[in-house]
């Protein structure tokens, strides 16, 4: 079989599409459609079952799949330790993160001592960036903990404690802190569901039996803040992030009674080749997003 072939294969397992595929491999359908007949000619079996405009794996083309898995994981595992071989020169280092907020400081104190080594930084929920971890396709995560999976490998960080946010006119404007329970009516913006500081949130309300009913559900931090600076809602928040918020006209005000919170932690695969620049950078995220370290980022206003 030709790596070839098991890329077009592995790549219409995960489309069951022959147009996206072809698409995402940048070749013609009719050549994607011929090379896969070529594979199951070989093999001598089916290995997708064509049911009208539906593309089904059959029981031997998901044995086959999970086979090529670990073959393009070990050829990512030589190629890693290759690269190894040219020390902290080069490289890349995929990322995903809770909020990229956290990274900034690393990140910029990382490329000052490694400035040839890239870095790709996803903004993804601590779910995405577990399974990315899984499927090989990031190298390190800073998330929300505990993360489930035998081959992970979690460091502890810091406790992420989470605080309202509100226009500068609002009536909590200048409260030194709020009781969770006083916020039931509030018109709130908040992350959707998939993300664990909305889960974070929606059990803290739980136990003082409610539940918010966001007025706008957006995934992006910044745009929730530019709701609040419009006083159109109130949002709660990361308490990292919101410290170097730059808005004159928000601010921040502590939640207690309960503090909905959680432990922030780097993960990465334990049954993997860990690479100098993956090791260099775990060890930099340690150093500048230790417990109780209240540096902004840079060019941050406090």
């Amino acid at each position: 079989m030709e790596l070839r072939h098991l890329e077009y294969f592995v790549t219409m397992c995960q489309e069951l599409h022959f147009t996206r595929a072809s698409e995402k491999l940048g070749i013609s359908q009719p050549t994607l459609s011929q090379q896969i007949r070529a594979l199951e000619q070989e093999t001598d079996t089916l290995l997708f079952n064509r049911v009208g405009k539906k593309v089904i794996v059959t029981e031997a083309g998901n044995l086959l799949y999970r086979h090529c898995l670990r073959i393009f994981d070990e050829l990512g595992q030589a190629q890693a330790a290759i690269r190894e071989l040219k020390g902290l020169g080069r490289g890349e280092i995929r990322i995903g993160c809770a909020g990229n907020h956290m990274l900034i400081t690393p990140i910029v104190s990382f490329h000052r001592a490694y400035p040839g080594i890239t870095i790709n930084a996803a903004e993804l929920s601590t779910e995405e960036t577990r399974q990315g971890l899984l499927d090989n396709r990031l190298d390190v995560g800073v998330v929300f903990l505990p993360v489930e999976g035998e081959q992970l490998t979690s460091i502890p960080l810091y406790t992420e404690k989470l605080s309202l946010a509100v226009s500068e006119t609002h009536p909590l404007a200048g409260a030194d802190k709020v009781e969770l329970d006083r916020l039931r009516d509030l018109p709130m913006a908040l992350l959707p569901p998939k993300f664990l500081v909305r889960q974070l949130i929606d059990r803290a309300t739980q136990t003082k039996g409610f539940r918010f009913q966001p007025a706008v559900e957006m995934t992006t931090l910044d745009s929730l803040l530019d709701l609040v600076a419009l006083n159109i809602a109130s949002t709660i928040l990361p308490g990292t992030y919101l410290r170097d918020v730059a808005h004159q006209n928000i601010r921040i005000v502590p939640i207690v009674d309960p503090t909905p919170q959680r432990v922030v932690g780097i993960v990465y695969r334990n049954d993997m080749f860990v690479s100098s620049a993956t090791r260099a950078f775990i060890a930099n995220l340690q150093e500048t997003l230790r417990e109780g370290d209240a540096r902004p980022r840079p060019g941050a206003q406090r």
